[in-house]
């Protein structure tokens, strides 16, 4: 039976069947593929990373270039269709998606250009972390971003974006020198501190909400190509000492070295012993990306700090280093990760953070403490839209786990142990870890605290009809906040 109607989300929530006729229109306007229901590449280009969303769009736009993004953002305002954008499909609550939802696909914009001289990097909308790391290492350069090289760029800087670099260099944001986008009105534009420079300020944290970013220019900075990579696993009983003398040490610790306390599992590999596998422990996973030959004395202090069951610490290549956590998020395993800002990390926090890990109804789930500081708290709470800058430590709830069936008790684990730690903190979300974006109302002023207002102001000028979904639709219209999650 031949398709003669797709029905499409409107911006305001409702649905319409539109004609074939108009959809072929448009798809010979594209140099790329426009991907509907009743085509065989359907159901591929419909997947995402996180095996917890099945969504089933009603058009799918995979751009060869900007200009294809100007036709799809002309064709959904002319049809009044709420846009979503997929740049790597990594984002944990699969917000690339949308039911009967009308995506702009990026993912084969993939393009990152280095110049070395003036050490600046532009990167395509679809790119992930692993093109950028390619190219910029060729010339002993790297940009701030995240810590698993599937990511995509684009959805990582657009809510913050935290890595090894964070202490020495700030978020992904903080290293953004400019944006090329496509706004509701079909128009190219770019900005920065100098050019439409509200925009800029939004897209600094406040997402995908003002238009299609096509491309990223980020600042970059000489680091590798060997760093030293801190790996200490201790058993979970020494957490109270391994995690107080962690924080001590961090307190005063060069900003070359970032770390994060992860509550997890020792890996089943050759290098851990037998009888320690599967066990929970205690990691402290760092990396010194300051001069080599003191690398090794920076990272001293970490494995000593208790009585490691293994350590894996060694220097690596900064490549290395950016895939080392690749293996345990692979494609199509179910994700639910939650996120707060502490305000402090002492003993009533530890013991928390032991029995939920004794808790853990999947051992393949963590609990991630990130030690920041330095560059990432020195920021202007006012210098873009991304708000909690002067929180010592944030907090990474990870559930995950093999079978979709057992969601959940995982995600009621995550939720509880999110519930038990805002008694430790004042308020703020990292949105890259944002559940399910459950709560639209409350998840906004968590994020955005006092920028929200200036945020909707922006949103009001440059979208006024809230064509663009974000990850947080901050406008009057529905949005991804009011459609299915998964």
């Amino acid at each position: 039976m031949t398709t003669t109607t797709f029905r499409v989300v409107r911006c305001d929530g409702s649905s319409v069947l539109l004609e074939k006729a108009a959809v072929d229109g448009f798809r010979e306007r594209l140099r790329g593929t426009l991907i509907t229901p009743a085509d065989e590449a359907y159901d591929s280009a419909r997947r995402v990373w996180n095996g917890m969303i099945d969504r089933r769009p009603g058009l799918m736009i995979r751009c060869a270039g900007t200009a294809d993004v100007i036709a799809a953002v002309n064709f959904a305002r002319e049809h009044g269709l709420l846009i979503t954008v997929r740049g790597g499909g990594h984002n944990v609550a699969g917000s690339a998606l949308m039911d009967d939802g009308f995506v702009i696909d990026l993912s084969g914009m993939r393009g990152v250009h280095v110049d070395p001289e003036g050490r600046l990097a532009r990167v395509e909308g679809g790119a992930r972390l692993r093109d950028l790391d390619h190219e910029t290492q060729a010339f002993g350069l790297a940009a701030p971003v995240g810590v698993v090289s599937a990511t995509g760029v684009g959805g990582l800087t657009l809510h913050g974006g935290a890595g090894w670099l964070l202490r020495k260099h700030g978020f992904s944001i903080d290293n953004l020198v400019s944006v090329e986008m496509v706004t509701a009105d079909g128009q190219f534009r770019k900005a920065s501190e100098n050019e439409n420079s509200d925009l800029f300020w939004a897209v600094r944290g406040g997402g995908g909400n003002f238009g299609v970013v096509t491309a990223f220019e980020f600042r970059l900075h000489p680091v590798g190509p060997r760093v030293w990579m801190a790996v200490p696993m201790y058993p979970l009983e020494q957490a109270e000492t391994v995690v107080n003398g962690l924080r001590n040490y961090m307190a005063e610790a060069d900003e070359n070295l970032m770390v994060l306390a992860v509550f997890w599992s020792a890996p089943d590999a050759p290098e851990i012993p037998a009888a320690v596998r599967g066990a929970p422990v205690v990691i402290l996973m760092g990396c010194y990306t300051g001069p080599f030959e003191v690398g090794e004395k920076a990272i001293a202090p970490l494995r000593t700090l208790g009585r490691p069951v293994a350590d894996l610490s060694a220097p690596m290549r900064w490549v290395e280093v950016q895939k080392f956590l690749d293996a345990d998020y692979p494609d199509g395993a179910f994700y639910y990760w939650k996120s707060l800002y502490l305000d402090r990390l002492d003993t009533a926090v530890i013991r928390s953070l032991v029995k939920y890990t004794e808790n853990r109804p999947s051992s393949l789930s963590s609990i991630d403490i990130w030690m920041l500081g330095g560059a990432s708290t020195t920021a202007p709470t006012s210098e873009s839209a991304f708000w909690r800058r002067d929180a010592p430590f944030m907090l990474g709830i990870e559930a995950n786990w093999k079978r979709r069936e057992e969601a959940d008790k995982n995600i009621e684990w995550a939720r509880r142990l999110h519930k038990a730690m805002r008694l430790y903190s004042r308020d703020g979300i990292y949105l890259n870890f944002p559940g399910f974006m459950e709560d639209r109302d409350t998840l906004l002023r968590s994020a955005y605290g006092p920028n929200l207002a200036r945020l909707r102001a922006v949103k009001a000028h440059h979208d006024p009809t809230g064509l663009f979904s974000g990850l947080l639709n901050m406008g009057a219209g529905t949005g991804f906040g009011a459609h299915e999650r998964s």
